[in-house]
C-alpha cells in the first residue's frame, strides 16, 4: 500500500499539466467554507457548488427570535486562459421572525454576485519538486517555498433588487465587490491555508470590509476537514463568524460536505448548519491536455530533427577537408 502511495505521489508531481495549468486530477471546491480558492477550475471546465442550510438567530437587545432555511449556489467556469475563472454566486434565504410585538416573515436573495477571478502569481509554475520514491514522509517535509502564496484577484458586482429586506436600502442597486486572495499549500499538500481580503458594496452608503481565513487538512484520499474565521465590518452590520466542517470525495468530479457556524455576540447570536454537494464537468478539458502533450511531442521531435540535421551538416563539412 505504501509503495502505491509513493507511486501516486510521484506521478502527481511528474504530471506536466499540474505545473502549467489550474486543472487538478480531483475536484477543487470552495465548499463548505466561505473563502474563494486562488486557483481556477481550469480552462473549459464547468463546476457547480450547491448547498442548503438552516439558521437560527436570537437578538437580546431587540428581543426577537428568528429561524429559517436557505440555499446557496455557485457556478464556476474557466474560459480564455488557464488562470481566468468566471463566477456566479447566489444565496436565497427565508426566515420567520417572532417578537413580543410582531411576527413576520421575510425572504429574498441575500446575495447575487457576478464576477471574474484571475491568478496573478503561482509559486509552483514551472517548478518540479524532487520526489523521493522511497519515502512518503520525505515528500511531506516542509519547504520554504510553501511560505510563498499563490495570489489572485477577484472583481465583480452585487445585484440587489428593489424592496429587498436583506439590503439596507429599499431601492435596488448594483455595486462593486473586489477581493485579494492568497493560498499556501503546506505539508506537501495535506494542509491548505487560504486568505480572502474583501471590499463589498463599494460606493454605497454602507460599504463592507472584512476577511476570511480558512485552514483545510486532508486526512486521506477521501476525507478533509476545515476551520474558518470570517470577519466583516460596516456601519450597517458587523460580525465575526467561526465555522468548521468536513468534506468527502465521492469521485474525482464530485464532493459532499457539511458544516456548522456560530458567532461571538448576542445582537444577534447566530447558529447555522448546512450540507452541500460540488460537481464538475471536465470532458472538454481532456482534449486540450492531449493536444498540449502532442504539441510538446511535436516540438521535441522538431528539436531532435534539428540536432540530427546539424550533426549531418557538420559531418559533411569535416569530410570535405579530410
Amino acid at each position: 500500500m505504501l509503495k502505491i502511495k509513493n507511486l501516486l505521489f510521484a506521478s502527481l508531481f511528474l504530471s506536466p499539466q499540474l505545473f502549467f495549468a489550474q486543472y487538478t486530477d480531483v475536484i477543487n471546491s470552495n465548499r463548505p467554507g466561505e473563502t474563494m480558492s486562488a486557483y481556477a477550475v481550469g480552462k473549459s471546465v464547468i463546476q457547480a457548488e450547491l448547498g442548503v442550510y438552516g439558521i437560527k438567530e436570537k437578538h437580546d437587545l431587540l428581543d426577537y427570535d428568528a429561524s429559517g432555511i436557505g440555499t446557496d449556489f455557485t457556478l464556476r467556469y474557466g474560459a480564455f486562459l488557464e488562470q481566468l475563472e468566471f463566477v456566479f454566486d447566489m444565496q436565497y434565504q427565508s426566515e420567520n421572525f417572532e417578537s413580543p410585538y410582531t411576527n413576520y416573515k421575510k425572504n429574498n436573495f441575500r446575495q447575487t454576485v457576478l464576477g471574474a477571478k484571475y491568478l496573478i502569481y503561482d509559486p509552483y509554475k514551472n517548478y518540479k519538486r524532487e520526489v523521493n520514491i522511497y519515502s512518503y514522509k520525505a515528500n511531506r517535509n516542509f519547504q520554504w517555498r510553501e511560505l510563498i502564496p499563490a495570489v489572485s484577484v477577484f472583481a465583480g458586482a452585487n445585484f440587489v433588487g428593489a424592496d429587498n429586506p436583506y439590503y439596507f436600502s429599499a431601492d435596488g442597486a448594483i455595486s462593486p465587490k473586489v477581493s485579494l486572495i492568497t493560498q499556501n499549500i503546506l505539508g506537501g499538500g495535506s494542509w491548505v491555508f487560504v486568505t480572502n481580503i474583501i471590499a463589498d458594496y463599494i460606493g454605497t452608503d454602507y460599504p463592507s470590509y472584512g476577511y476570511v481565513l480558512t485552514l483545510t487538512h486532508g486526512f486521506n484520499d477521501h476525507w478533509s476537514g476545515f476551520i474558518e474565521n470570517q470577519v466583516y465590518k460596516s456601519d450597517f452590520y458587523s460580525d465575526s463568524i467561526l465555522r468548521g466542517g468536513a468534506a468527502y470525495l465521492l469521485s474525482s468530479n464530485m464532493q459532499v460536505d457539511a458544516s456548522i457556524s456560530t458567532n461571538f455576540k448576542n445582537t444577534p447570536s447566530i447558529l447555522y448548519g448546512g450540507i452541500g454537494v460540488s460537481w464538475r464537468y471536465d470532458g472538454w478539458y481532456k482534449d486540450k491536455v492531449i493536444a498540449t502533450k502532442n504539441k510538446e511531442k511535436a516540438k521535441k521531435n522538431a528539436e531532435n530533427k534539428k540536432e540530427i540535421d546539424y550533426q549531418e551538416k557538420e559531418r559533411k563539412r569535416k569530410s570535405k577537408y579530410e
